[in-house]
C-alpha cells in the first residue's frame, strides 16, 4: 500500500482595509471615466466658476474687508471643487451603485461598510485634492496671491471639507431615488453655498445678522479655514469656531448615513 502525497494548496493572500478600498477606489475611477456628463462636472466646472467670482470682485469693495481679488477667488474655488467635484459627484455615484445593486453584492465580501463608501469616494476626493491645488497655483500666479500665513488652517479646512462632503453626499443619497434625481437633490446645498458661504460674496461685506445666519451653513467653515490660512487674519476663537461648525456637520452627515442610508434600490 502505497501513500499518496497532496500538495498544500497556497494560503490565499491576505487582504487589508486599505488594499481592499484600492481596488474598489481603482474600479470606481474607470466607471467615473465613462460618466461623461459627471466627468464634466468635476474636472470643467470648478475650472471654470472661479472667473465669475472674479468678474464680481471688481463690484465689491474688498479692501474694507481686508480681503484681495486672490483671497476671495482662491477659497470660492476650493470651495466649488468641494461642490462639484465631491459632493455632487458622489451623490450620483452612491445612488446609481445602489440601483445597480453594486453596493448590495460588495457587502457580500469581506468590504466593511465604511470601506465601501470610502473606497466610492476616493476617486472624487482626489480629483478635488488635484484640482485645488492646481486652482491655488493659478491663484498665486495670476493674481498676485501670496503665500499662506497660517497654512495649517488651509490644510485643515480643505480636509475637513473632503470629509464633510463625503458624508454628506452619502446622506443625501439616502433621500434620493433614482439616478435621475441625483442631478436635482444636490442642488439645495450647491445654491445655498455658492450664495451664502462666502463665495460669490464675503460674510465681512454682508450685514451682521445675515452673516451670523450663513456662519451655520455647511461649506461656511471650510471657506473661512481657507481664507484664513491665506490672510492670516483669522483668530484662535474664530478657527475654532469655524472647527466645532464643521465637525458638528460631519457628524450630522455620518449620523444620517447611519440612520438613514439604503444599501438596496429603493423600491
Amino acid at each position: 500500500m502505497t501513500a499518496t502525497h497532496t500538495t498544500p494548496r497556497p494560503a490565499a493572500a491576505a487582504t487589508t482595509p486599505l488594499s481592499r478600498m484600492t481596488a474598489l477606489a481603482r474600479a470606481e475611477l474607470t466607471l467615473l471615466g465613462r460618466t461623461k456628463g459627471a466627468l464634466f462636472a468635476a474636472l470643467f466646472v470648478p475650472l471654470i466658476m472661479p472667473f465669475s467670482v472674479r468678474a464680481a470682485a471688481e463690484d465689491m469693495d474688498l479692501a474694507e474687508a481686508g480681503l484681495s481679488a486672490g483671497t476671495l477667488v482662491l477659497p470660492a474655488a476650493v470651495g466649488f471643487s468641494l461642490l462639484f467635484a465631491v459632493y455632487s459627484v458622489l451623490v450620483g455615484t452612491f445612488v446609481v451603485r445602489r440601483e445597480e445593486l453594486v453596493l448590495k453584492r460588495l457587502r457580500t465580501g469581506e468590504l466593511r461598510d465604511v470601506e465601501i463608501l470610502a473606497g466610492s469616494a476616493l476617486p472624487a476626493v482626489l480629483t478635488g485634492l488635484v484640482q485645488c491645488l492646481l486652482l491655488a497655483g493659478g491663484c498665486v500666479a495670476l493674481l498676485d496671491l501670496s503665500a499662506p500665513s497660517a497654512p495649517h488652517l488651509a490644510v485643515l479646512g480643505l480636509l475637513l471639507g473632503f470629509v464633510m462632503c463625503a458624508a454628506l453626499a452619502a446622506a443625501t443619497a439616502s433621500f434620493t431615488r433614482t439616478g435621475e434625481s441625483a442631478q436635482v437633490t444636490p442642488m439645495p446645498l450647491l445654491m445655498v453655498s455658492m450664495i451664502g458661504s462666502g463665495m460669490f460674496w464675503p460674510l465681512e461685506l454682508m450685514p451682521d445678522r445675515v452673516a451670523s445666519v450663513c456662519e451655520l451653513l455647511p461649506l461656511t467653515p471650510v471657506v473661512t479655514l481657507v481664507r484664513g490660512g491665506w490672510t492670516g487674519d483669522l483668530s484662535a476663537y474664530e478657527a475654532l469656531g469655524a472647527l466645532a461648525s464643521a465637525m458638528a456637520w460631519i457628524l450630522i452627515g455620518v449620523f444620517a448615513v447611519r440612520r438613514w442610508f439604503r444599501w438596496e434600490p429603493r423600491r
